[in-house]
């Protein structure tokens, strides 16, 4: 697409190689990722014991046993609101954490942002730093660029396929799964499962990277409705850099910002954004433009901070001569943790109240009822147990609600008896004599007793009987 002059309207995307840079927000991004790589690597290899004839890997969604588990929580399909709920949860906290710390998962936790970092220090390591990739991009095909970029690309589809094959562990015993995939033995599905979730990690973290975060990623389009003047962003204070100019030795800064306009905090920015514009929807909050900034302050003898990780309202008052005073306490942050509050008590009352038996009652739709030939009503219903426990159970199963009827059970019992850690199906027919319905719909309660130990779980019903 072009202008009436000619001129295209899509500016040409340039690589970004950001530069390498040593300080506290460097090392906490370190530490992110040799605790969070380690942790999706290893954690489908935890155990964790349930009992004979239970899978006993930590963390797993079995799918052909359709479960999904988690430490010592098993999720059934009929269950799928837990994970609706762990999914609010989990959005609710990053609300908090964002109005409280700003992008911190961005910058330090998010998948994207830890396997780029990764990328970028195996080009470091086979390439070297910014300087030495940029003039290897310009340059021409040579054996040796041809050699350098075989093995960063080749280094990059091995560690995209690790992170292919992790994720395909979450999904079956890890032990007996990897074996199977490193030798050709494991199904069409799981290789494909890998060659997709490796693409797009060789993909995103390879070729996309910045591209994600300022255009695919939603969380950076609504950063702002969760962020305050009291929210812990990183920006650069104007009061004291401007007007900016180069640096002489020996030249002293009165009359002048201090700000030297060397461009680190460009050079290093995994984004390529200049932060001395403001807060930008590229600034994921990494902090590598204040180690580059509070070295180059070092260098020059002026104090660090000219860019910080802190609040628009400390920034302010600072501008101003007062003293600073950062508040975490305020409307915004406790409407979030209440919320947060909220949801996780939910979740744990729910967890807390859970039971090992369901049972679900479903009526016939094609006849609601039956007229039969002693003018009694019959109704037909599907009654569905859940036993979430590993050995056989017996329940007796009665009716509440209507007097003077009678139940049968097609398919079993009496007792009814349900396979361990399965769902019994019956269909149960309900009789009553004529008169008894006639005209109305009555309430049922259908009563489900343990043989065992007599506890107990209701379903409610409705008997449906003639006009007249």
């Amino acid at each position: 697409m072009t202008d009436p002059e000619g001129n295209s309207l899509y500016a040409r995307s340039e690589t970004v190689q950001p530069r390498s840079v040593r300080g506290r927000f460097r090392s906490w991004k370190f530490l992110a990722m040799v605790v969070l790589l380690p942790w999706w690597y290893l954690a489908p290899f935890m155990r964790w014991y349930r009992g004979p004839g239970a899978p006993d890997q930590a963390i797993l969604i079995d799918m052909g046993g359709r479960r999904a588990y988690f430490f010592g929580l098993e999720i059934w399909p009929q269950e799928i609101y837990y994970l609706t709920g762990i999914l609010v949860v989990a959005a609710i906290a990053l609300f908090l954490v964002s109005a409280l710390y700003g992008r911190v998962w961005c910058g330090f936790l998010c998948w994207q942002t830890v396997y780029t970092d990764l990328f970028v220090q195996i080009e470091r390591m086979v390439i070297g730093d910014r300087t030495r990739r940029l003039a290897l991009d310009r340059a021409p095909w040579t054996l040796d660029k041809l050699a350098r970029k075989g093995a960063v690309h080749l280094m990059w589809i091995l560690i995209a396929g690790s992170c292919g094959i992790a994720f395909t562990l979450y999904f079956g015993d890890a032990p007996s799964m990897l074996p199977a995939i490193l030798t050709g033995q494991e199904s069409v599905a799981v290789y494909g499962a890998i060659a997709v979730v490796g693409g797009f990690c060789y993909l995103l973290a390879g070729f996309a990277r910045e591209q994600v975060c300022l255009y695919m990623c939603p969380y950076s389009r609504f950063q702002a409705a969760m962020f305050d003047e009291h929210s812990l962003i990183v920006g650069y204070e104007t009061w004291r850099g401007e007007p900016r100019g180069r640096w002489r030795k020996g030249v002293p800064f009165e009359g002048r910002g201090h700000c030297i306009d060397c461009g680190v905090c460009v050079a290093v920015c995994p984004t390529g954004i200049d932060i001395r514009k403001g807060s930008q929807l590229g600034c994921i909050g990494c902090g590598l433009c204040i180690d580059g900034c509070d070295a180059m302050m070092d260098r020059v003898g002026l104090p660090r901070g000219l860019i910080t990780w802190d609040s628009i309202a400390s920034q302010a008052a600072r501008a101003q001569g007062e003293t600073p005073r950062h508040r975490l306490v305020r409307p915004r942050t406790l409407v979030y943790g209440l919320v947060l509050a909220v949801a996780l008590g939910v979740i744990g009352w729910s967890l807390l109240g859970r039971t090992t038996t369901e049972m679900t009652v479903l009526h016939e739709r094609a006849l609601l009822y039956v007229r039969l030939s002693d003018g009694s009503i019959r109704n037909g219903y599907v009654v569905k147990i859940q036993n979430k426990i590993r050995s056989e159970r017996l329940f007796n199963l009665t009716i509440e609600g209507l007097e003077g009827v009678r139940m049968s059970v097609i398919g079993g019992g009496p007792p009814l008896r349900v396979a361990p850690d399965s769902v019994g199906s019956f269909t149960v027919f309900v009789t009553a004599a004529a008169g008894i319905a006639t005209g109305r719909r009555v309430p049922l309660t259908f009563v489900l007793r343990d043989v065992a130990d007599g506890s107990e779980a209701r379903a409610e019903s409705l008997f449906v009987g003639p006009d007249r």
